[in-house]
């Protein structure tokens, strides 16, 4: 058997710049790292040697930097991933929250965090957490429970067996999700002979898994039997890359399409099936559809609580549950008929049981109404509204006006991920949301990384005051790599998203918009000033028209934008009764009337939930 001497960190490096996607690119395709004494001696080293074979890149912060990674395999539909390296301590640890944003939204990423000493000689180490009833512990293990597979490398070879089971796990669709190979400062730089076998290119597929003949037939079966069934369209049906297959399967047998935070995009709004969104920020036609659904079809999601009203939204009194999922966890959850397959797999098998069958067909008179409503909550303010500051609402029709097909829309938290899945009308593909955590502070770094995997299309990152002032570093790094995109940064002064919660669950304003809180005196962030001193170009927009021609300007410039504009924290984002019931618990006992009337509400609400056939 031939060998190579190389150090630990140089095999992984060289490893991982052979394994291959079947595109003929590099799965990982590059590493983000900010160096420290845990990962410059061994990592930093490997990395500087490797050039372009394994590109290096480097962020301000590393959860930030594991943002954009996390945005970038998102809209590569989980067919590449990045990796991101960092030393050992706060390095580490600040790689929690983007591991549980990963694991949450099963999505991969590759993190390098830095360890102790594996033969403990200097220990306690600069940053080391020493454990005092347990000596295997070190701070790394924080990422354990966010991380689908978590190793510590303490010898060389380990790396023969760690390496491919990380990409075993990030290259499968159903436990795809964040890895962890905490790598010891100390082996990272020991040599050891590996087989030259061990770097040959390897092409990872993403599998397929086919339905089970029988529940195909169960499922069509229950479909053939149902009067009003809809779809409800998850992240699945985006990652499977089943687009076309679900608008050919809803168009065949005439059966609505309704939409989660991860899966909106996967039909364009212009699709006559699709009904938009479903439930706590849900359109009128899409829930009317849910409540009256007697077979409700989920593809590839979740079930999250917003989607389902916290399961008080499918009220038919008989109405089954049919889950088509990658993951058996996710196809069996409240009780559902569980289809375990790939979503474009499933769809196919299922059109095919199917025939020519078809649904009765939906109201689209309610579609169009529902549409038209958006059109009027949308538009720019009359004349008459000189002087009032413009709504979210509104601040999202001037951009949809100023856009065209190739805009991707994206966010995270706040007030702007309701009204977005509510009011954006994207082409396919055209919406990337970071929902399954709404983790303030992904915005900034996820539009670099968005923009860095779709650079053929305009990227409109709409952030509130509130996350920007979380995390807004990686402006800095996607003006010095010349990566465009347009930040549409509202300012209503505070959190006004949950300070609306806050007042609907019966509390007082207290602690969210800056007039409610503890401080000497009220903050004048120049965020304009701010963003210019990172190198965007950044304005000011006066007005809901100005922000418009400010949006057509910033698609000639090869670095960031940033577009302020104040808003009115108070209006939310829906109308009507188009929202649904969220689960928010109440106090059950308070002093003021406006607290009893809201637990009085949410008891109504709870009363409709239907946990379980």
């Amino acid at each position: 058997m031939n060998t190579i001497r190389l150090t630990a960190a140089q095999a992984m490096v060289k490893w991982l710049s052979a394994q291959m996607t079947e595109d003929g690119e590099r799965f990982i395709d590059g590493v983000w790292a900010i160096f420290g004494h845990g990962n410059v001696a061994g990592i930093g080293e490997a990395l500087q040697k490797a050039g372009n074979s394994l590109p290096t890149w480097r962020g301000q912060n590393e959860q930030t930097m594991a943002h954009a990674a996390i945005a970038y395999a998102k809209a590569k539909k989980r067919r590449r991933a990045q990796a991101v390296t960092s030393s050992i301590g706060p390095g580490a640890t600040n790689m929690v929250t983007a591991a549980a944003l990963a694991h949450v939204n099963r999505l991969p990423l590759l993190l390098i965090p830095g360890d102790v000493f594996a033969n403990r000689r200097p220990d306690p180490v600069l940053q080391q957490i020493e454990d005092f009833d347990d000596g295997t512990v070190t701070v790394n293990d924080c990422l354990r429970p966010v991380s689908r597979y978590f190793d510590r490398i303490m010898r060389p070879e380990q790396l023969l067996t760690a390496l491919p089971r990380a990409l075993r796990v990030m290259t499968d669709p159903a436990n795809c999700g964040p890895v962890t190979l905490s790598f010891c400062q100390d082996v990272q730089a020991e040599a050891h002979d590996w087989p030259e076998e061990f770097f040959e290119r390897k092409v990872w597929r993403i599998r397929r898994p086919a339905p089970d003949s029988r529940d195909i037939q169960d499922v069509a079966a229950v479909i053939r039997a149902a009067r009003n069934p809809v779809i409800v369209a998850g992240g699945g049906v985006i990652y499977s890359e089943a687009e076309q297959v679900l608008a050919d399967f809803a168009t065949r047998h005439a059966i609505p399409v309704i939409e989660t935070q991860a899966g909106k995009s996967s039909l364009a709004q212009s699709h006559p099936m699709n009904f938009g969104a479903a439930g706590v920020d849900g359109s009128a036609a899409a829930n009317a559809l849910a409540r009256k659904a007697d077979v409700v079809i989920g593809v590839g999601t979740r079930f999250q609580d917003f989607t389902t009203g916290s399961w008080s939204l499918f009220e038919a009194q008989d109405r089954k549950l049919v889950s088509i999922n990658v993951h058996g966890y996710d196809a069996d959850k409240h009780g559902a008929l569980g289809l375990v397959a790939d979503a474009r797999v499933a769809l196919e098998a299922l059109c095919a049981a199917l025939g020519d069958h078809q649904a009765p067909a939906p109201d689209e008179e309610a579609r169009a109404e529902w549409l038209a409503a958006v059109d009027r909550h949308c538009a720019a303010p009359g004349q008459d509204a000189t002087g009032d500051l413009p709504t979210d609402a509104q601040v999202i029709g001037a951009v949809q006006r100023a856009t065209g097909d190739d805009a991707i829309a994206m966010c995270a938290a706040g007030t702007m991920p309701g009204a977005l899945k509510l009011l954006w009308q994207p082409s396919q593909g055209g919406y990337h949301m970071e929902y399954g955590f709404s983790c303030m502070g992904y915005e900034i770094a996820g539009a670099m990384g968005l923009k860095l995997a779709r650079p053929e299309r305009e990227v409109i990152c709409f952030v509130g005051d509130g996350s920007y002032m979380m995390a807004n570093s990686e402006l800095a790094t996607a003006v010095m790599r010349k990566v465009p995109f347009t930040v549409v940064l509202t300012d209503n002064r505070g959190y006004g998203c949950i300070n609306r919660l806050q007042q609907a669950s019966g509390g007082e304003q207290f602690n969210n918009l800056y007039k409610d809180c503890n401080v000497e005196q009220q903050p004048h962030i120049d965020f304009v000033a701010h963003a210019a001193a990172m190198g965007a170009h950044a304005v000011k927009a006066a007005d809901i028209a100005d922000l418009e021609t400010q949006i057509a300007a910033a698609r000639g410039r090869d670095i960031p934008t940033v577009i302020v504009i104040d808003t009115d924290p108070m209006p939310g984002p829906g109308f009507g009764d188009a929202g649904h019931w969220w689960d928010v618990a109440v106090p059950q006992v308070g002093t003021t009337d406006k607290l009893s009337q809201a637990y009085a509400r949410y008891l109504e609400g709870a009363v409709r939930q239907k946990l379980v056939n």
